[in-house]
């Protein structure tokens, strides 16, 4: 059974389908910065090496926007199901140099 976390936003480890692990709740200390954004691609890198993920649940719109900002948004952020639905379809996004902005 997924991780619905308690408060306003989650980081969760997901080990399988079937095991996901909260590692922490609540708010991201203000201001959502790099650092912050930093931690969590290395927290990122660490479980795929382990043949695992993370992914946030809920995240601030600060946090949100930075992460959208450096481009990790997609690879991350829980939108409904989004990001674990498309990892299990091996859907990767790639980005053109020459392709408009959204």
């Amino acid at each position: 059974m997924p991780f619905t976390g308690d408060g306003p936003s989650a980081v969760v480890l997901v080990v399988s389908r079937e095991v996901e692990v909260p590692i922490w709740r609540g708010d991201v200390p203000a201001p959502a910065d790099l650092a912050v954004v930093d931690s969590l691609a290395r927290l990122q890198l660490a479980a795929r090496r382990r043949g695992w993920s993370i992914r946030l649940q809920n995240p601030g719109p600060p946090l949100r926007q930075l992460l959208d900002l450096v481009g990790l948004a997609g690879l991350l952020v829980e939108v409904d199901g989004e990001a674990e639905r498309r990892e299990q379809l091996g859907v990767q996004e790639m980005v053109q140099p020459d392709d408009p902005a959204p």
